[in-house]
Formats: structure tokens, sequence, C-alpha cells
């Protein structure tokens, strides 16, 4: 059993805020709010067909309209709420119930391999202390020859960029690109939001 994650720890005071927070993207989604940010981005990264780990996918709702865009979509979340309405709302997609810094997504032995694997919705943020690096490991022995993750997280939530970016090169990622925002506005020293375009080192 590992470590109880933030998300976790989060839940146990707040036991609703699961629902609150499908419910919440549901009120987004039927005011016409624009949710498809990340998958604009991620769409245009990826070929044709790409098979795509949405890692801390949630409800399903990158993951979900990234399968709805002909991808081959893996989403994997600590939350079994969330994964459940994932399941109700996306059934085109495969969802897990994992921790990330478990996870072991195995095909033919070894570890399944995806073209981009995308960790959005400030999850980084959320993981069990002191595991990040372990995670951002498991993303790197996931990546097929090729592949990219693509992480984003808002700043003032106990995990500074530059610490990110030292774990990601020791997990053995290489930072190709990174932004501010997810429609790909550079990156300054006064963001409060980085979107990390990783490959292997």
């Amino acid at each position: 059993m590992g470590k109880e994650t933030l998300w976790e720890a989060h839940l146990r005071r707040n036991p609703g805020h699961s629902q609150w927070y499908i419910d919440r993207f549901a009120a987004l989604r039927a005011e016409g709010a624009d949710l498809h940010g990340e998958v604009r981005m991620l769409d245009a990264l990826c070929a044709r067909g790409a098979r795509v780990l949405d890692a801390g996918c949630g409800p399903g709702r990158v993951g979900g309209e990234l399968a709805r865009r002909g991808h081959t979509v893996v989403g994997v979340d600590v939350d079994p709420v969330l994964v459940a309405q994932a399941r109700a709302d996306h059934p085109e997609a495969v969802w897990h119930v994992g921790d990330l810094a478990e996870l072991a997504l195995r095909e033919g032995g070894r570890p399944d391999a995806f073209d981009v694997i995308v960790c959005a919705g400030n999850v980084m943020t959320f993981l069990a202390p002191g595991t990040a690096r372990e995670v951002l490991s498991r993303f790197r022995a996931h990546l097929a020859p090729g592949g990219r993750a693509v992480i984003g997280f808002g700043s003032g939530r106990g995990y500074a960029f530059g610490d990110f970016l030292d774990d990601a090169a020791a997990a053995g990622l290489r930072a190709d690109a990174t932004f501010s925002t997810w429609d790909l506005r550079p990156l300054g020293p006064d963001a409060d939001f980085l979107v990390a375009v990783l490959s292997p080192a």
C-alpha cells in the first residue's frame, strides 16, 4: 500500500469533494465554458490515432475528449469516484483506479508504451509527498520511443517549477519546451502556471 496522496488526504477531510469536482465541471460545460484547451494542444502534438495515457485523469475531461477525437486513451486516477464518472461518460476509453507512484500498466510482460502521457489539472501537486520523482520515473518507463510527456500545474502549491524540472531530469526526462499556458504562451519569470513538454533524455 502506497503513501496517502494529498488528494486522498483532502477527500478524507472533505468526503464530498469528488462529487463537487464532477458537478463543477458539469456546470461549466453546461454554461458553454471552453474546457478543451489542453486537448487542442495535445491533439496537435499527437499523430492520428496515438496511444495516450491520461495520468491523473479525474472524470475524463481531457482523455475522454482525446478519445472522441480518435486517439486510444487509457486513464489512471487514485479517486474511484472520479474514475467511475469517467467510465460512465467516456466508455470509448479505458479507465483504471491506481496511484501514479505505483503505475505499472503491462503489455506483453513489459510496461505499456504510450506516444503521449498527459498529466494536467495540478495532479503533480496532489501526489503523496516525496513521490514526484518516482511518478516521473514511471512516466518515463511508459513512454514509447519518441514519446513525450506533457505536464501542467500551477505555482503556489508547494512544488516549485525548478524542483519539478530537476525531478524530471533525475527521472530521465528532458524538457524540450516550457510554456505558461496550454495555448503555448512563453514561460516568463512571473508565470503562475507551467506546461512542460518532456521527452526521454
